[in-house]
């Protein structure tokens, strides 16, 4: 070997270790700035998700739930910004030790804050308080359910539920449900059959008129959203789909088959005749009795379907799970009529003469 070539040599040896030095020094940087940047994003999703929110939410955590479950829960509620973060938070800090209770959280309050209640239980526990809403309710005895159980006063509460700059603002929360068909003309009352029938727990504390219903537009939200094809196919909106719905509602006795009056009120609509759902005429007069006369199907209301053809303006009364779905997915039937009898017996039938016999056998 010469020595230039002895020279050339080490030159190369020299270069190639000097390259290996910077490359490995390229992934040490490269290593320092992802762990850096790793826990730059563990401590921000550590933080609250709205540090100026105060509102106070109602969270759940039954017994014998897992630490995956709890960390969904507090997801759902909007409360952690990242179930993973949450879960590797509670098994750094003892995740064993997580109580189960009811609590009271805020999305001001941060993931540390968070276990720390979960963990020491106790004081940081809270009393429920629920509120049942039956099926069938009408908005004025929604009001007066919500006034008596929070002790607030009943005409008060009706009226904010009718305040329309109220309505707006849940409008703002709600688009896809509360959309302007909720002030159609004619409509009574916007919110009526919005608000799901439905048992609900509130903390122990005194929460706004809007605290109390927004649980239960979200539940109408959720059980709809189940049901977008089927709305889709019958082209209805969520509106008309609830005003279908309240009529079923309105109609049905017991175990009656839902599905098979919304046949009927389909059927009816298929050959252009009149619902003629005595419930409506009811809501029309705005009063409870045991029989509707007459003279009492000539009140001139955009809620009478035996004055109006088609639907009602809107829902008279707020439908349960069973009737919202029996209004998306009818029987297939050739009924036109029903009545009930004494002991609350549907009696379908096809044609007027039919009805007519089965009314002179049942109702006197």
């Amino acid at each position: 070997m010469t020595y230039n070539e002895f020279n050339q040599n080490g030159f190369n040896n020299s270069t190639k270790k000097g390259r290996g030095i910077r490359i490995f020094t390229y992934l040490i940087i490269a290593l320092i700035v992802l762990v850096g940047a790793g826990f730059a994003t563990y401590k921000y999703m550590l933080k609250p998700v709205n540090a100026s929110d105060k509102q106070i939410k109602l969270v759940t955590i039954p017994e014998g739930s897992s630490v995956d479950n709890i960390a969904a829960i507090f997801k759902k509620k909007n409360l952690i910004k990242n179930t993973t973060i949450f879960k590797l938070y509670v098994k750094l800090h003892n995740n064993a030790s997580l109580k189960s209770g009811n609590y009271h959280f805020s999305e001001n309050q941060g993931i540390s804050t968070i276990v720390n209640h979960l963990q020491v239980g106790g004081k940081y526990q809270v009393a429920v308080k629920d509120l049942m809403i039956p099926e069938g309710s009408q908005l004025k005895e929604i009001a007066a359910i919500i006034a008596k159980e929070f002790k607030l006063d009943e005409a008060n509460v009706f009226k904010q539920l009718n305040d329309k700059a109220f309505i707006q603002g849940l409008q703002k929360k709600f688009p896809q449900l509360l959309t302007n068909e909720i002030f159609k003309k004619g409509i009574r009352y916007p919110l009526e059959g919005y608000l799901y029938p439905s048992t609900y727990m509130y903390g122990d504390f005194t929460p706004s008129l809007e605290q109390i219903i927004t649980p239960m537009l979200n539940e109408t939200v959720k059980i709809l959203d189940q049901y977008k094809v089927e709305m889709t196919n019958k082209k209805l909106t969520p509106h008309q789909t609830l005003t279908m719905a309240s009529l079923i509602e309105e109609e049905a006795t017991g175990t009656t088959d839902r599905k098979l009056i919304s046949s009927v009120f389909y059927n009816r609509l298929k050959v252009n005749m009149p619902l003629q759902t005595d419930p409506t005429v009811l809501y029309a007069l705005g009063k409870h009795k045991q029989r509707v006369l007459y003279k009492d199907l000539e009140v001139k209301s955009p809620y009478n379907t035996y004055y109006v053809k088609g639907l009602p303006v809107g829902p008279i009364a707020s439908a349960g799970v069973d009737s919202i779905v029996a209004a998306l997915e009818p029987a297939k039937s050739d009924y036109l009529y029903f009545l009930a009898d004494k002991t609350g017996k549907v009696i379908f039938t096809k044609s007027l003469a039919e009805h007519n016999t089965e009314k002179e056998k049942h109702i006197k």
